[in-house]
């Protein structure tokens, strides 16, 4: 079952499954101590890609979350004659803060010269929409509609949630995708640019902050501030 699923987390937590079950398991044999014996696995497992590095605790938590959830749905296939679920303890997860861009920070990002243009420009569409890297890279120009009474607005399925979304787009958003045309809005934007080269653009700007991509769009824009003071993100 897991092996059907497109999401990373279902794939990483069946791979993790996998090694330590040494690739041989059937639904017979899923007893509470196997279950409880993959929870201490996971605790103390490196990671699949880093293998020198131990998963971090929120991510064994996730992805024992995610192994739960695929028992829960065999028993109710009937797949397992008892619900394990009910005797097992969660992976508690650990309070992270999560570093953003106040609003100094974020106009000096982009007063700042970046070498790669289309990233800067969804970098800070990120920032105003509140955007996934997701639903940034797989922006389509059909994405981007008319509303009446409401103007030019991002209509789209978002890609980790699968909820409809209609988001208003501000005077320096509509700059920073520039005139309209066909397929992708951000072609050429892909993951290896939110790597080093954000780091790069970041550090640039003297920023001493971890800020990785997805940080970017917990940067809160009030629809009330006045967008002129902030045209500086465009020209």
């Amino acid at each position: 079952y897991a092996k059907r699923q497109s999401n990373t987390k279902w794939r990483i937590s069946y791979k993790h499954f996998h090694i330590f079950t040494g690739g041989k398991c059937t639904f017979g044999d899923i007893t509470l101590d196997l279950c409880n014996r993959f929870r201490e696995y996971l605790l103390n497992a490196n990671q699949l890609k880093h293998t020198k590095k131990k998963l971090s605790r929120n991510a064994a938590a996730g992805y024992f979350s995610t192994f739960r959830a695929l028992l829960k749905k065999a028993y109710k296939e009937k797949l397992l004659t008892e619900n394990v679920n009910d005797f097992l303890e969660y992976i508690e997860w650990d309070d992270v803060v999560k570093e953003f861009l106040n609003q100094d920070e974020l106009i000096r990002l982009a007063q700042t010269p970046c070498d790669s243009d289309v990233l800067r420009r969804a970098s800070l569409f990120s920032c105003l929409t509140g955007l996934r890297f997701s639903d940034i890279l797989n922006l389509d120009w059909k994405n981007i509609q008319e509303i009446a009474g409401i103007g030019l607005c991002v209509v789209i399925k978002t890609q980790k949630t699968k909820t409809a979304a209609t988001l208003p787009l501000c005077e320096d958003a509509i700059e920073l995708i520039g005139e309209r045309k066909t397929g992708k809005v951000f072609p050429g934007f892909k993951k290896t640019l939110t790597t080093k080269p954000l780091r790069d653009w970041i550090k640039a700007a003297n920023i001493d902050k971890h800020i990785t991509f997805h940080c970017l769009r917990h940067y809160e824009l009030s629809l009330s501030l006045n967008l002129n003071s902030l045209q500086r993100f465009v020209s």
